[in-house]
């Protein structure tokens, strides 16, 4: 059984801001990067339960990159994501209001496999 990746974070702002930021392919190439010296160079995402999220990233010295994509399974506007990644992995991203300007981001995926869990968080 695939080890359990947990990603939390605290983010100033409303619910609708953030759900928004998080969503919309224009942001998701800003926010959207393994490390600082990689980029998201393309990024789309139909938000919908049978849509497909898919981006692209890359080292910003283009030595390497890689595709990114899944079909949503579950969308509650301003709550909740789940989707299934092309290797069949399990997503779900909460959101919640946890005080007035303050949005908590939880991010539950299976780890990969021949990748250091470490590396993926």
């Amino acid at each position: 059984m695939a080890e359990i990746i947990q990603i939390q974070v605290d983010v100033q702002g409303d619910l609708a801001t953030i759900w928004h930021y998080w969503n919309d392919p224009k942001h998701i190439e800003q926010w959207h990067s393994a490390s600082p010296d990689w980029h998201t160079i393309n990024a789309q995402n139909d938000l919908r339960v049978g849509g497909s999220l898919t981006s692209r990233m890359e080292a910003k010295d283009g030595a390497m990159g890689f595709g990114f994509g899944g079909v949503y399974t579950e969308v509650v506007a301003n709550q909740r994501l789940a989707y299934t990644l092309g290797d069949g992995r399990e997503v779900t991203v909460t959101f919640s209001q946890i005080a007035p300007g303050l949005v908590r981001v939880v991010e539950t995926f299976e780890a990969k496999s021949q990748n250091p869990v470490e590396l993926q968080k």
